[in-house]
């Protein structure tokens, strides 16, 4: 069975898991039976250790080469395959993985309002229970101890972000025309006209497909007592019970979290304000190398919202077992 035709490469946070089961709907386009099969992250086996939840997460890769092709089997005569792990972007040694591996991939990025995006992924993080600070701000403070240690890059808030780095290393390894960006936000205001944009990339028909699924409200647990107690209890689990108890009782912790949650709450101006100076650089280079005015994401938002429904996260987890990542 061959390697996939396209990837979407990025970034977390950025509607990939409402892209990927919007494409899947087009009958020329086969995606993955895993969303984030994970693949080329590494050359092998995944590390372990790490930050809280990360050992779960290294669990779910499927870096056999023979299973990574399995999840492509059934695809109709003709179709094109795809799958859809937003952390290829940011992985630097997976760009060159896929470069050497499928060097004619075409490769979907979607970017996210940094700040916005960061504040979404410490939500994420913070809702099931993993993280132990309850202010997205300090949480981003301590990335650079955190990256030090070893803990994986779903916790990296602030260098996630860094979308000019990316694709100018991105753009070393592969031509322009075999790499699309867009703006999340597109999927949001414009989805027919998104996924027109990707279908036409990809060379399949157009007016297919013209919606993007709605993703669900991550639940914002208030810091309460109750909420350290069982996120204290599910973090300490992860050492002392093998990984079929500490995986249950990871799922029980996370939809009592999140169940006892509101929805997610916007970030203020003074919150805003303090984060993207970490991103004021890179969004210069990011202009340079696309040519197209991303400055709304230096300034206050004027809007919030995304793709988004109102049933409660943790519904969504009693069915699938774990936080969705992107």
């Amino acid at each position: 069975m061959p390697l996939p035709d396209f990837l979407v490469i990025g970034a977390p946070k950025a509607g990939t898991t409402a892209l990927h089961a919007a494409l899947a709907r087009h009958p020329r386009l086969h995606m993955s039976a895993v969303k984030e099969p994970k693949f080329f992250l590494t050359d092998g086996p995944p590390p372990t250790g790490g930050g809280p939840g990360d050992a779960r997460t290294y669990r779910e890769h499927v870096w056999r080469r023979e299973d990574y092709l399995a999840l492509f089997e059934g695809a109709p005569p003709g179709a094109l395959c795809g799958e859809s792990t937003p952390f290829y972007l940011y992985d630097r040694a997976a760009q060159r993985r896929i470069r050497a591996a499928i060097p004619g991939a075409r490769l979907i990025v979607v970017l996210r309002d940094p700040v916005e995006r960061a504040h979404s992924n410490w939500t994420h993080l913070w809702s099931a229970g993993l993280e132990p600070i309850g202010d997205v701000v300090r949480a981003c403070a301590e990335e650079p101890r955190r990256i030090a240690a070893g803990w994986a890059p779903f916790w990296h808030y602030l260098s996630l972000g860094r979308y000019g780095e990316q694709l100018e290393h991105l753009y070393s390894l592969f031509p322009r025309e075999q790499v699309l960006v867009f703006r999340y936000r597109d999927l949001v205001d414009t989805p027919a006209r998104a996924l027109d944009r990707i279908c036409a990339f990809l060379g399949v028909e157009t007016g297919v497909i013209t919606e993007v699924p709605r993703e669900n409200v991550t639940a914002h647990p208030d810091p309460s007592l109750t909420h350290r107690l069982l996120s204290r209890s599910l973090r300490a689990a992860e050492s002392i019970l093998p990984p079929g108890p500490a995986r249950a009782f990871a799922e029980s912790v996370e939809g009592r979290l999140q169940q006892r949650g509101r929805p997610r709450r916007p970030l203020t101006w003074e919150q805003r304000r303090a984060l993207i100076p970490a991103f004021a650089d890179d969004v210069a280079l990011l202009q340079r190398l696309t040519g197209e005015d991303f400055g709304d994401w230096l300034r206050p938002r004027e809007r919030s919202g995304g793709l988004v429904g109102t049933r409660p996260t943790g519904q969504r987890q009693a069915r699938n077992g774990r936080p969705r990542g992107a």
